[in-house]
């Protein structure tokens, strides 16, 4: 799941904690920028 979250940090933090507020910061933060993005969706999937 790690490998997912670095290529779509999104779709790495969906499949981890599902559709919810910590996806859409996810979107959020990617749009932002990619780095913030993976960022958190390697820190969530890693809290897991």
């Amino acid at each position: 799941m790690t490998i997912l979250s670095i290529l779509l940090p999104p779709l790495g933090v969906a499949l981890a904690r599902g559709i919810g507020g910590t996806f859409f910061l996810n979107v959020l933060l990617t749009i932002l920028g990619y780095v913030p993005g993976l960022v958190h969706a390697i820190w969530v999937v890693a809290r897991r």
